[in-house]
């Protein structure tokens, strides 16, 4: 049995609903407060949660790359350890550094909260390993700050090692601009490929009544 542990900081929304998919999918799960200092024991994959860690104040996830728990994870990372980092949470990774690029308010300016296809560019990694490259998938995404950038050269390092792992696209599998995105990215790894972060939310995808189970086999490849 896995053992997942999920970050919560003030103004987070999505723990409860990271614990519920990875419960369902037979991990057993620690919700950890962001002011402790050390990750459970036996730790196999930590997943930051989506909101509004301390209500996007100053910049979304700038102010909890400074809570106690990121240098463990920060470490935990370093060390090759798991970490999945979901909409807020991939906001957050970007911050202290262990993915690059940042996020920025959407293009439109406006918050946006629909289901939105993906396709899969690069399955070459634990994340996607279920899934096949250009799968179309069916994700809910909710996000005022999912505009990913980076610059020419970093663009290059993440199109060169294979780091892009999802872009928005349209039911044809076309590239969508949703949100000003950088080619429509929207998520990416870290060059080793333990780090992950994107902005939709596989762990509302897991079952019909939802709208999508396509989030299934997106966590699965985690825990496999």
């Amino acid at each position: 049995m896995k053992q997942v542990a999920i970050l919560q900081f003030p103004g987070t929304n999505c723990d409860l609903d990271t614990q519920y998919a990875f419960e369902k999918l037979g991990c057993k799960t620690t919700i950890v407060w962001h002011k402790e200092k050390e990750l459970p024991q036996n730790t196999e994959l930590v997943v930051i949660a989506g909101g509004f860690s301390y209500g996007d104040y100053l910049r979304s996830g700038a102010i909890a790359g400074f809570s106690p728990i990121m240098d463990s994870v920060i470490e935990y990372a370093n060390r090759g350890g798991k970490v999945l980092g979901i909409c807020n949470g991939f906001q957050i990774l970007t911050e202290v550094g262990l993915l690059p690029g940042a996020l920025k308010r959407n293009i439109n300016l406006h918050f946006i909260s629909k289901f939105q296809t993906l396709k899969v560019v690069n399955n070459t990694n634990e994340f996607l390993q279920k899934c096949n490259k250009e799968e179309i998938l069916n994700i809910p995404i909710a996000h005022a700050d999912g505009n990913y950038y980076i610059d020419e050269n970093g663009y290059k390092e993440l199109e060169k090692n294979e780091q892009i792992l999802v872009r928005y696209c349209d039911n044809r599998g076309k590239r969508a601009i949703v949100n000003g995105s950088v080619t429509s990215i929207a998520g990416i790894c870290n060059k080793n490929k333990n780090v992950f972060g994107l902005m939709p939310h596989p762990e509302r995808a897991l079952e019909v009544v939802l709208g999508s189970t396509d989030g299934v086999k997106m966590l699965e490849g985690l825990i496999a």
